[in-house]
């Protein structure tokens, strides 16, 4: 039985006093009284931490929007962006954008952390499928992910996020990778989504005639 389920089984059995509080039994250990303080700080400590997280996506969604604010092309903002996350949390171990650069397939943008894949079509991997699904792909063992490319054989996790022009095309996807596995959650993927609308929709016609002149 895990700690948990035998925690709510103690307390399924415990006497409770006039005024319904729960009478914790002195058998010397305080095992189920232990058991509920542990579990008590554990659910605090997982809330702080998620504000943390919270707190620190906005201050480099601030930042990233305090440097682009002025004269910005595409391939500066995305090399700003990778920057400013990669800098600012410690489970990022890769950061970096794929372009789109020519129908379902996406090369190798502004990125931090060792050598990427160059070139990956939408066909493929973590990435492709981002791409491909104009969805995000949250992936918390790379392993278990059919079609997966290592770029990087220490890679455990990812978090791929399409970069989507208003009209719904894609433009590029946001990859970041881990060295731990579950390393990403629900949390990281808000806040990318909410980089990604932003860059998608400032950047799209940019992209859009970049994708032009590429196709003459």
């Amino acid at each position: 039985m895990s700690s948990v389920a035998g925690m709510v089984s103690a307390l399924c059995t415990m006497e409770y006093d006039e005024e319904g509080r729960i009478c914790v039994p002195n058998h010397g250990s305080h095992s189920i009284h232990d058991r509920f303080e542990a579990l008590t700080k554990s659910t605090s400590d997982m809330t702080n931490a998620a504000h943390d997280l919270h707190a620190s996506y906005e201050q480099v969604a601030d930042r990233i929007n305090a440097l682009l604010d002025g004269p910005c092309d595409w391939t500066a903002a995305m090399a700003t962006t990778v920057c400013e996350l990669h800098n600012a949390f410690e489970h990022y171990h890769w950061t970096g954008f794929y372009r789109t650069v020519r129908p379902d397939h996406l090369q190798v943008g502004p990125y931090q952390g060792g050598h990427g894949c160059l070139d990956i079509p939408f066909s493929r991997g973590v990435c492709g499928a981002a791409a491909r699904e104009a969805r995000t792909q949250l992936v918390p063992d790379v392993e278990a992910f059919p079609g997966h490319i290592a770029c990087s054989s220490s890679t455990r996790s990812e978090i791929v996020v399409p970069i989507c022009t208003p009209d719904g095309q894609v433009m590029a996807v946001l990859d970041v990778d881990s060295d731990d596995p579950d390393a990403f959650n629900e949390i990281d993927q808000e806040h990318l989504e909410r980089l990604a609308a932003m860059l998608g929709s400032r950047f799209a016609e940019e992209w859009k005639a970049s994708m032009a002149i590429g196709q003459d």
